[in-house]
């Protein structure tokens, strides 16, 4: 097969929408299929593009067996209403123009994965201009969450998006959800269970794994010692809540044995550090963004890392990945998310826990897990086999690989 796969963000960003497509699109060229991805040139989510980059309508490359289009977009260090249109919208255009004039070839199949849902409105163009069957996979209920959180708000922008979501499904031949919350929802909303396919989230068990030797040089370099680390990793955003962990340390800085450790990037982290300084707060670390080879001496290194969300019920069908790659690195977790993330937590039997939102029972849960550190080992060892399990990209990738070639084939 040729198939023509469209992802707004990919390597060398990091984040899990990168990973997800990265790690699909290998697994399909490892299966013997012809993969282009059409991207944007690296910005996210800082919204700067670095010099290699600048001046450039696309660039053209290899990356394992991918042959990679990145498209100019209009990105901006500002994150408002006017400039994020502006980021997507200029995507959309690039990668149909791209997808047109620069993916050349007969394909078998499009491949569009969203949010952001612009990725659709590109998806839709190449899809009837070039007739191509589209799969269109939704990772999050967009405008949905975008409503929610209050970043959309603009009632003309979420009649198109809405209008756009709902194209993008009609179109499809096949919708491809990461959560069974994702599936339920548009099965209330009229969508054939026989047009849905579930393939969640999961970890490279390859790459995600425990190394020791790497995190005791990091625990070195950070002054750490044997404190129990606290870990978030991940973009650091309005959807996560992480002001709940700057409350949390300030209630548990009288015991000098916690460090809080924040690693990544994203458009509230300027906001977090300055908190953190005005409350003067001595046991919190701010580290930067890291490339996705060196996550896992970070989650090694950790004794627990937080998947926090904010209190919303459109989180209740959330399943994140950064959930399965500390599990693969056997680094328990703390979940502040209800619905779904909490069912597969006790699956798996790999962490703790709490209310979305609730700092007092955050700080009592940590206090109980620096307490018993046995049961932390053993909380560890469990997620790295249930991920093994269940939830390994590896087998995704191969999930896919037939799921396409049975849909093309009918």
């Amino acid at each position: 097969m040729r198939i023509l796969y469209l992802s707004q963000y990919f390597p060398p960003e990091v984040g899990a929408t990168q990973t997800r497509a990265h790690e699909m699109a290998r697994g399909l060229v490892q299966a013997g299929h012809q993969v282009t991805m059409i991207a944007e040139v690296p910005n996210h989510p800082h919204g700067i593009i670095p010099p290699a980059y600048r001046g450039k309508l696309y660039e053209r490359a290899t990356l394992d067996g991918i042959d990679v289009i990145r498209v100019w977009v209009k990105s901006s260090p500002v994150k408002d209403f006017r400039s994020r249109m502006a980021f997507y919208l200029s995507y959309m255009v690039m990668a149909a123009l791209a997808g047109i004039f620069l993916a050349r070839g007969k394909f078998d199949a499009l491949y569009a994965t969203s949010p952001p849902l612009f990725v659709g409105g590109a998806a839709l163009i190449l899809s009837f201009l070039r007739r191509i069957p589209l799969i269109f996979e939704v990772r999050d209920l967009w405008p949905e969450s975008a409503v929610a959180l209050g970043e959309l708000k603009n009632p003309r922008a979420i009649r198109l998006a809405a209008w756009l979501e709902e194209r993008c499904y009609a179109r499809a031949r096949q919708i491809i959800v990461v959560t069974q919350g994702i599936y339920q929802r548009l099965v209330e909303r009229g969508i054939p269970t026989d047009k849905l396919a579930f393939i969640p989230n999961g970890a490279n068990t390859n790459l995600f794994q425990p190394q020791p030797e790497a995190a005791q040089a990091l625990r070195q370099e950070l002054g750490l010692g044997e404190a129990f680390v606290v870990l978030y990793a991940g973009i650091h955003g309005i959807a996560q809540g992480l002001e709940l962990l700057l409350q949390c340390a300030r209630r548990l800085e009288n015991n000098t044995s916690i460090r809080f450790l924040f690693v990544g990037e994203g458009p509230v982290k300027a906001d977090l550090m300055a908190q953190a300084q005005q409350m003067g707060l001595s046991n919190i670390i701010f580290y930067g963004e890291v490339a996705r080879e060196r996550v896992p001496a970070f989650l090694s290194l950790a004794r627990v890392a937080v998947v926090p969300l904010r209190k919303l019920d459109l989180f209740e069908g959330a399943l994140p990945s950064k959930m399965f790659d500390a599990w693969a690195c056997a680094c328990p977790t703390l979940v502040t998310i209800g619905g779904e993330a909490k069912e597969v937590l006790a699956q798996a039997a790999a962490g703790v826990w709490v209310a979305p939102e609730d700092v007092e029972a955050l700080s009592a849960a940590i206090l109980r897990l620096v307490d018993d550190p046995a049961q932390v080992r053993q909380m560890g060892e469990n997620g790295r086999r249930f991920v093994a399990e269940h939830y390994s990209r590896q087998a995704q990738a191969q999930q896919l690989e037939k799921l396409l070639t049975s849909l093309l084939n009918r």
